[in-house]
């Protein structure tokens, strides 16, 4: 099992990054919660990492903290909840979030993250409120540092937000229902999914 790796972030396109550790570049699915945290390119990052075994691929999985790490891995233990909606979940809710989600039960703000319907959100309530701590819940606030605008951030913000289960043309009209003049696509994309979300 690959549990952390350390190196040189060589690429940031979400959900996907690129880490060199010294020669060798993995590449890594991340929620939109980690990227927030990330520093720019050509930077060191350190991504604590859980691998996925299938039969035609190894899928390697980042987070920016372990306690992430261990939300993510718990979601996997719920019955219909695979990497590509655990992902999703940590993309549109942070661990705070979530954790107030199932503590308070409120199933509607689950549900507002793409691929989770009512009877899922049900189920991760009922499975999850015995096996996360629900006063640990860190604070909401998230530091990160100002990135490089890139050219094309909108598309970039588009392509991130179908590739965690949204339409494309819910995607688009959520960014055109927000100022994404001089933003990243990180910000875009947090911008985006805090109106789709609620």
């Amino acid at each position: 099992m690959i549990g952390r790796i350390q190196g040189t972030l060589l690429q940031k396109e979400p959900p996907m990054l690129l880490v060199d550790t010294g020669g060798i570049a993995y590449e890594i699915s991340a929620p939109m919660t980690t990227f927030y945290n990330l520093p720019d390119v050509g930077n060191k990052v350190t991504l604590f990492t859980h691998l996925v075994v299938r039969d035609d691929a190894h899928l390697l999985y980042g987070f920016s903290s372990e306690s992430v790490r261990t939300l993510f891995r718990i979601l996997l233990k719920v019955s219909g909840i695979g990497p590509r909606v655990a992902l999703a979940l940590l993309s549109g809710l942070s661990e705070s979030e979530f954790i107030h989600c199932i503590a308070e039960e409120n199933i509607s703000r689950i549900t507002q993250v793409p691929g989770i319907g009512r009877k899922t959100a049900e189920r991760l309530i009922v499975e999850l409120r015995d096996k996360i701590d629900l006063q640990s819940a860190p604070d909401t606030s998230v530091a990160r540092g100002d990135d490089g605008f890139v050219p094309d951030a909108v598309s970039e913000a588009v392509s991130a937000l179908v590739s965690l289960g949204y339409k494309p043309n819910e995607a688009n009209r959520a960014i055109r229902n927000i100022s994404t003049s001089g933003k990243s696509s990180e910000d875009i994309i947090r911008q985006a999914l805090q109106a789709m979300t609620g």
